[in-house]
């Protein structure tokens, strides 16, 4: 019986999960692929206390996993991006499938390693760099494949959504994201995921896939969260709304709206309850409708969980000899999408600013009317020696926010900066 050898570059946290998967459900996964699973070398530059390497051939040096003949498959999970784009060109030269769980590598050189490995016959999959175990990138290319895709909107980062999970608590930003860091939900340097740019980088893949176009993370709108107050958090409760974190994508007549940034869902809608570190995300196809997948988007053993399903896909093609799965990617933009500047894009909007008198109001309403805005409500609050107002607007284009905003401030002596939020009724 012919084996297929694995060989895991990084031992890390993800690292340790798929390989303790792969030792402990050794007999599950042979019953489902019909052959062993051999785990011929691991890569790492230190050891794993979680992992008993007993057995296993160890280096410290990457390269020499992808470069062993005896390997089949290569698991990329060292993180970062030119190293790991080094090392997956490198192991598709030396003809060896691909499994990774890197969505900046993705999202930012994705073009160029399908295209590499299309010419070489080699399968590059990447199930485990969106949303962890939830399995989005299969449903979207299989089980959803019948579908003109509508629209993508999700909550895909945990830590975020834990952030503001604990902000309607009435916790401050800092003293919530210095115990997601003693829970192991945020990095040391938390960058990445509460200034947008992690959930960005997972939903220029999956608009990818949605939409038929090229990677392309450099046109997408990214917001963090560092801005919101918990004010805005408490407000938006009040007003029968939850604030999450978003990546959104939408088809419209004129190209791809492709956004991440903090928005108000209704709290009747399933996502604005998702909360603490789970991941969720809402696919509209025009044949299902809407479908909703829900899960532990991040993690050891979950985001492992999607590297070993991966693994799989890959053996059945190995030995089936389906079509190769990813490389397509390499020559999509089929329809030739453009997509839009986030001042094209329609929405309704909350906004938050101080006056210093209650005579302004009219004022500031009829900046609304000239623009053609329409207030749906209009909330004043006295604090102080100054005057909170709050408008949640009907739907209208993000530039005529941008002109009223601008015309606020130069026209009126406002108390401070407006905050914006954009409010989703999806």
């Amino acid at each position: 019986m012919k084996l297929i050898r694995v060989g895991i570059c990084g031992l890390g946290t993800v690292g340790g999960g798929t390989f303790n998967i792969l030792k402990r459900n050794y007999n599950e996964i042979f019953r489902r692929i019909g052959r062993p699973l051999i785990i011929e070398q691991i890569g790492t530059r230190s050891d794993n206390s979680m992992c008993d390497l007993t057995g296993i051939k160890v280096t410290k040096n990457i390269f020499e996993v992808v470069r062993n003949p005896k390997i089949d498959v290569i698991v990329e999970l060292i993180g970062g991006c030119n190293v790991a784009k080094k090392l997956v060109l490198e192991a598709i030269k030396n003809n060896k499938h691909v499994v990774t769980a890197n969505k900046a590598m993705i999202a930012l050189h994705g073009q160029e390693i399908f295209y590499a490995a299309e010419k070489r016959g080699i399968m590059v999959a990447f199930e485990a760099a969106v949303a962890g175990g939830i399995p989005i990138i299969k449903s979207l290319r299989e089980g959803l494949g019948a579908n003109r895709i509508k629209s993508i909107i999700g909550i895909i980062n945990g830590t975020v959504n834990y952030i503001l999970t604990n902000m309607k608590k009435g916790k401050s930003y800092e003293e919530i994201l210095n115990k997601a860091k003693l829970l192991g939900y945020a990095e040391e340097d938390p960058t990445l995921d509460v200034e947008g740019f992690d959930a960005a980088h997972k939903l220029t893949i999956l608009a990818s896939l949605a939409y038929g176009v090229n990677l392309q993370f450099e046109k997408i709108y990214i917001e963090g969260i560092k801005s919101l107050t918990i004010e805005d958090v408490k407000q938006a409760e009040k007003l029968g709304y939850k604030i999450k974190h978003l990546g959104i994508s939408k088809r419209t007549k004129k190209g791809i709206e492709l956004r991440v940034h903090p928005a108000m869902v209704p709290k009747k809608r399933l996502i604005a309850n998702v909360n603490g570190v789970k991941n969720a995300i809402e696919i509209n196809g025009d044949a299902v409708g809407p479908t909703l997948y829900y899960g532990r988007g991040a993690g050891s053993e979950p985001t492992a969980s999607a590297i070993v399903a991966d693994l799989l896909d890959v053996y059945r093609d190995i030995f089936t000899k389906h079509n190769y799965r990813t490389p397509y990617l390499a020559f999509s933009d089929i329809e030739k999408l453009p997509i839009l500047p986030i001042d094209q894009i329609i929405t309704e909007y909350y906004l938050r600013f101080l006056l210093i008198s209650l005579k302004m109001i009219a004022k500031v309403a009829k900046i609304f009317y000239k623009q053609g805005i329409r207030i749906k409500q209009l909330i004043q609050k006295k604090t102080g020696k100054s005057i909170v107002i709050i408008i949640l607007t009907y739907s209208t284009k993000e530039s005529n926010i941008d002109l009223v905003i601008g015309k606020i401030k130069s026209t009126h002596k406002i108390l401070g900066p407006i905050t914006r939020i954009r409010v989703e009724n999806f």
